[in-house]
């Protein structure tokens, strides 16, 4: 796995929401690109395998909108999980999980965590190609720090769930020691 220093060049297809649209859903495809996402911006990025997932519903992302205020504090101006999921899905996790303040940012098409290298195969769990865990401070498209989870492989046993953590990334923007993965903020059903 290669480490990459500065954000790939992708394409997001997204769905937001326009009013001038009538009927029952009112929302239009915008394709966001990395410029956009990531430029100058101080952004904090998660990535994870895949929204409605125990860990990532019941902890990985809860515990980034638990602390949105304290990162704001530490000057970044926003946070974005990313999964290997299409914008219907992204969209109704985010409801159904109640982030009002973390950008899900769908990578259906998985373009930019395969050039991110953290692509991985998980069909030994039916879920085809999903993203490998992992965190990232990124500024204005540049990687400052990288969290990559342990035991990065295909169809991997196990789902490492100990350094992509928001406590850890609020560790390092505090300069301080992390005291590792909270408990789950919530309950999960599955």
């Amino acid at each position: 796995m290669t480490v990459i220093q500065k954000v790939p060049s992708a394409v997001f297809k997204t769905r937001v929401r326009d009013e001038s649209i009538p009927g029952p859903n009112p929302y239009r495809w915008v394709d966001r690109t990395t410029q956009e996402v990531f430029g100058g911006k101080k952004v904090i990025v998660f990535s994870l395998p895949g929204a409605f997932t125990p860990t990532c519903s019941s902890n990985h992302l809860p515990r980034y909108q638990e602390l949105y205020d304290d990162f704001k504090a530490q000057g970044v101006d926003e946070i974005i999980c990313v999964s290997v999921n299409d914008a219907f899905v992204m969209f109704q996790w985010g409801k159904h999980i109640g982030a009002k303040n973390i950008f899900l940012l769908p990578d259906g098409n998985g373009e930019f965590t395969r050039k991110m290298g953290m692509l991985v195969d998980k069909s030994n769990l039916g879920f085809g190609y999903r993203s490998w865990r992992y965190s990232m401070l990124v500024n204005n498209g540049n990687i400052e720090k990288i969290f990559i989870e342990p035991d990065y492989s295909d169809n991997s046993p196990i789902d490492p769930f100990e350094v992509s953590d928001a406590d850890t990334m609020l560790a390092y923007l505090k300069g301080t020691e992390s005291s590792g993965v909270s408990q789950p903020r919530r309950g999960f059903v599955g």
